[in-house]
């Protein structure tokens, strides 16, 4: 018989995918924002990217220390991916990118609002918050995949630990803050229209992915009678 060593076998990452993606984003954050912008000097561009760099540095190191099977599950591609949401996620990353050209047209070339550094701050206040939520979920939930399927090769199980025990959605709950405060800190008041429009579509999703899984995983009808909320306590 196998023991329980024998059954475990952690998935590898895939460091072609990982490669690709680590040299997309940050070219694509720099044509979404600074070609917009017109110049290479928008400094609220570059201390957004700077900060963004250290957050995800820290979040990378801290999640290979506590949840390193997640990485692989999050950089990998898998089988089973609802048709819906591949759909819904082509809205929610154009809505998301959006963020990034609106926030330069207005911020830097254009100039149609004009944030203190105050609310600049309170922007990256929110963004921090808004991280901190989502590594706290992802640290306690191994099979939080960026795609909705019910996870059968993994073994999925319900989560009720950490933020799961207050409400059922915590890692979409946290792009609620980071998407106001990805706007705010860019110096941006219009780059909340996109901001809204991707928190629009994320509660949908919210809403389809929670009836899959009252549907398809095992016990979590009944966890849905534990934790009522599945985005805000006390709202919805």
């Amino acid at each position: 018989m196998a023991t329980a060593d024998q059954q475990h076998q952690p998935e590898q990452i895939d460091y072609r995918r990982l490669a690709l993606s680590l040299v997309a984003m940050p070219l694509w954050l720099f044509l979404l924002m600074f070609l917009p912008a017109g110049t290479w000097a928008w400094m609220k561009g570059w201390l957004f990217i700077g900060v963004l760099l250290v957050l995800g540095v820290v979040a990378w190191v801290f999640m290979r220390r506590v949840n390193p099977d997640l990485l692989a599950a999050r950089v990998n591609a898998h089988e089973g991916t609802k048709s819906w949401d591949k759909v819904l996620l082509a809205f929610l990353f154009l809505t998301m990118l959006a963020i990034f050209p609106v926030a330069a047209l207005d911020d830097e070339r254009f100039r149609w609002s004009s944030l203190s550094w105050r609310v600049v701050l309170l922007g990256y206040v929110l963004l921090f918050v808004g991280v901190v939520l989502l590594t706290w979920a992802q640290a306690v939930n191994k099979f939080f995949e960026p795609t909705v399927r019910i996870q059968a090769d993994r073994g999925q199980t319900v989560i009720d630990t950490g933020p799961y025990a207050v409400v059922r959605h915590p890692g979409y709950a946290s792009w609620l803050p980071i998407a106001v405060g990805l706007a705010l800190c860019l110096g941006s008041l219009w780059a909340l229209i996109p901001a809204g429009l991707s928190m629009a579509v994320l509660i949908l999703r919210t809403h389809w992915e929670d009836q899959t899984l009252q549907a398809e995983l095992p016990g979590y009808k009944e966890y849905t009678q534990r934790v009522r909320y599945r985005l805000l306590p006390g709202v919805w």
